[in-house]
């Protein structure tokens, strides 16, 4: 088996990239993929044989021409029938001059993220930063870590995550879980826990618990409602993990921030998600 911290060395790091679409009002329509089409059609002379060079089926093949043709405001691809060859397709000139300027474009584009890549190539753990945060979810809580040990179980899978600063957090979901994410020793993963789910302790006591991640931390910050009240526990590691506990057991625990406290919740209720 591999060494962890070795493992957590070699992170794939995020590349940019991006490509040109044509939009005619809120429809994209000039995809990459369908100038490869165009391109494809006017080499080969056939609508079939463009689809087959460029991986599309023969149906995906006429239904983006229809779609350039209709939204373009007249035809682009034009079938004829007949001839030694049974018929094909050709490009009108108006679909020609599309392509040089796709081309056009294309080349400036590659250009302009050239630059791009070389202005972020020594900020990689930024732009995962930035993906991480544009992950939308109901979940309160959303920690980024990697995964250091996959346990096999006959239905779930225990998968440990290293959040760094030496904590760890554990997340029991099914196999078919396990194998449709990918996840394995040195991936990055996201873990999702809903406020609801995070209990909070006290130090100290013999009081033993079942729930796997028992986690130390301060209370950094509480919020009071009418009903319910938010405990916000700082990690060693700087992450914040938010629970939601009634007002009677914030006074019956007598809270306040800047008080040592454990955040509590069981593998069970660790939600896993990847970015790719």
């Amino acid at each position: 088996m591999q060494d962890p911290k070795h493992t957590l060395s070699h992170v794939i790091p995020i590349e940019l990239d991006g490509s040109i679409w044509f939009r005619s009002g809120r429809q994209n329509w000039g995809s990459e993929k369908r100038m490869a089409l165009l391109t494809a059609i006017s080499e080969e002379g056939s609508i079939s044989a463009a689809a087959r060079k460029i991986g599309l089926s023969y149906k995906a093949a006429w239904d983006a021409v229809d779609t350039m043709n209709n939204l373009a405001g007249e035809p682009l691809v034009l079938r004829s029938t007949g001839g030694q060859r049974g018929g094909g397709a050709s490009l009108t000139a108006r679909a020609q001059e599309l392509i040089q300027l796709y081309q056009l474009l294309n080349k400036e584009h590659e250009r302009f993220m050239a630059r791009l890549a070389a202005v972020s190539s020594s900020s990689s753990r930024n732009l995962e930063l930035i993906q991480n945060m544009m992950v939308q979810t109901s979940a309160r809580n959303k920690l980024a870590g990697t995964v250091v040990r996959v346990k096999h179980g006959a239905v779930n899978d225990e998968v440990v995550l290293d959040l760094g600063g030496g904590i760890e957090i554990v997340s029991s979901i099914t196999s078919e879980s396990v194998q449709n994410l990918a996840l394995r020793q040195g991936r990055r993963a996201l873990a999702f826990i809903k406020a609801s789910s995070v209990m909070v302790g006290l130090p100290g006591g013999e009081l033993k618990l079942s729930a796997r991640n028992q986690l130390p931390g301060r209370i950094c910050r509480i919020v009071k409602g009418a009903v319910n009240a938010e405990a916000s526990i700082e990690l060693p590691g700087g992450q914040v993990l938010a629970a939601v506990l009634s007002m009677e057991s914030l006074a019956a625990l007598d809270l306040r921030e800047q008080q040592e406290a454990y955040a509590i919740f069981k593998a069970s209720s660790v939600m896993m998600g990847v970015l790719d």
